[in-house]
């Protein structure tokens, strides 16, 4: 069974060969004006405490961070964009 990291490199490369040529100039961009942004180096890392925080959730109500630590261990996950 082939691995996660080789799977994704997999998927990646069918993208790649099939994708038109301004898809991949736009994505291109972008993955370089985030690079340049300086995002990583304010990343989190593995193990490190996140600030608390109140969101909206799907439905218009919000959600607070300790609401949901109070009732175990939390997995917070970002989607970007709209699909």
């Amino acid at each position: 069974m082939a691995t996660l990291q080789k799977r994704l490199d997999a998927i990646k490369a069918g993208f790649l060969e099939q994708a038109p040529a301004e898809v991949l100039a736009v994505m291109d961009r972008a993955h370089h004006e985030l690079a340049d942004s300086g995002i990583a180096q304010r990343i989190l890392g593995e193990g490190a405490a996140a600030p608390a925080f109140r969101l909206q959730d799907n439905g218009g109500g919000t959600v607070d961070s300790a609401d949901l630590l109070g009732r175990g261990p939390m997995v917070l996950t970002f989607y970007r964009g709209r699909w």
